[in-house]
């Protein structure tokens, strides 16, 4: 009778320590379980993740169902532990002591740690079939759950301590919700995951850091002889271009090309016909947050700005398409005979227009040029030098080698930039 008795012992202590493994493990799992995937499921109308996302929703009731139960279940497996030690060795202390360490042993690996592990490493998928069981067990044990919680509402109310609600617990920052993009993996396509960055950057761009330098602008210049200006129309890359009269700060207008070829068409091409079909320039400051002129494009139905500064100086020129290529990467080619040249060539090096946009060399080259300052190559330079420096001088701004080829007009108007050494960073430093 003694070794049935002792043999339905073990087994009944084996069996406390296999439920005491699944709560050990269900209590893993929906805390581990990944609540927007969860939320998702909901929504497609799967039973299993809706009761997990009610169930997450009251986190003191589920974590105290679990503990109840979880807790019953390892106090009755101490309890029959030394039961057990007692009827093999007798009350001596050093077998109930014993006793003790090989129980505590048991439960921590095959109870606690292991399932737990296990948990963790499955929970989106556990957490669908868990709640069936949980969700029954809570309903089952609401009196017991919701005494015990009135102790703990207490605790935390002595302790000036507020529970957070699901919906906060669930709150992501800006900086949060880009990490996770950038985590995703193969969850999201490598495209679609830089789209994503770049949206997030937009809070953070100025139409200065994405325009076009007005010393790069293509514009036409009413002052200058009519066959210089119909050469130049014809052979213009772009559909809209500027018009000023004899000073690049007196823009009187925007030329919509199509319009100009209807009017040709009809009347002829003369300079007086110009300037009866430009529109009114749109101009806005050097400051405008770039998310904020996208949604000032769409409201004011317009698709070019001129970019001028506090005094009311013209500084470059802003299109909507410079603010999607910002999302989505170059899709146009304004001037083919630029294209591709960003890029280094065989000896490491590239040659560079001292006007370039610094963000554009930083995505093409994979630079880490400073942009907090001036926006093009030639102003870091001269920034940096104090100087208009002379052709031929080297320096090295944030790990770049940079050298000096030509300059023009007080300005840099070509350098040569060299591929930095792996991981080479630091401040700049004159060569």
């Amino acid at each position: 009778m003694t070794d049935i008795s002792l043999a339905t012992q073990f087994s009944a202590l084996a069996l406390l320590l296999v439920i005491s493994a699944l709560f050990s493990m269900t209590e893993t799992v929906m805390m581990a379980s990944n609540r927007y995937r969860l939320r998702s499921l909901a929504a497609s109308g799967h039973r299993g993740a809706q009761l997990a996302v009610d169930l997450l929703a009251q986190t003191d009731r589920l974590l105290g169902v679990i503990l109840l139960f979880n807790n019953l279940v390892n106090i009755g497996a101490a309890t029959l532990s030394s039961v057990i030690t007692i009827e093999l060795f007798g009350d001596e202390r050093w077998a109930l002591g014993v006793g003790t360490v090989v129980l505590t042993f048991l439960i921590l690996v095959f109870s606690e740690i292991t399932p737990k592990v296990i948990g963790a490493t499955y929970a989106d998928r556990l957490a669908l079939i868990a709640s069936y069981p949980l969700t029954g067990l809570l309903r089952v044990s609401h009196p017991a759950v919701w005494f015990i919680n009135l102790f703990v509402s207490g605790l935390l109310w002595l302790m000036r301590l507020k529970r957070k609600g699901e919906s906060h617990a669930a709150s992501l920052s800006m900086e949060e919700l880009r990490t996770m993009v950038l985590e995703s993996g193969h969850f999201i396509p490598q495209k679609h995951r830089s789209i994503l960055v770049n949206l997030f950057d937009l809070e953070h761009i100025t139409v200065e850091d994405v325009m076009t330098p007005r010393g790069a602008i293509e514009a036409i210049d009413l002052a200058a002889p009519e066959d210089e200006i119909r050469n130049h129309i014809a052979t213009s890359y772009h559909t809209r271009l500027p018009v000023f009269d004899g000073n690049t700060d007196r823009v009187i207008g925007i030329l919509h090309l199509r319009r100009l070829l209807g009017r040709t068409v009809e009347a002829g091409f003369d300079v007086a016909s110009i300037r009866e079909v430009v529109a009114k320039p749109y101009f806005i400051p050097a400051d405008t947050p770039v998310y904020s002129q996208l949604q000032f494009f769409q409201e004011n139905h317009q698709r070019l700005a001129l970019v001028v500064d506090e005094y009311g100086e013209l500084l470059g020129l802003v299109t909507l398409e410079d603010i999607i290529e910002e999302l989505i990467g170059k899709f146009t080619t304004s001037l083919p005979e630029t294209a591709g040249k960003l890029r280094w060539g065989p000896d490491g090096s590239v040659l560079v227009d001292g006007g370039q946009n610094l963000r554009e060399l930083n995505r093409r080259l994979g630079l880490e040029l400073p942009v907090d300052g001036p926006k093009t190559l030639n102003g870091l330079i001269v920034e940096y030098l104090q100087d208009i420096p002379e052709a031929g001088l080297s320096m090295r701004i944030n790990g770049v080698p940079i050298e000096v080829v030509q300059t023009e007009d007080r300005m840099v108007r070509t350098a040569r930039l060299f591929r930095p050494a792996s991981g080479e960073s630091g401040e700049p430093s004159a060569e």
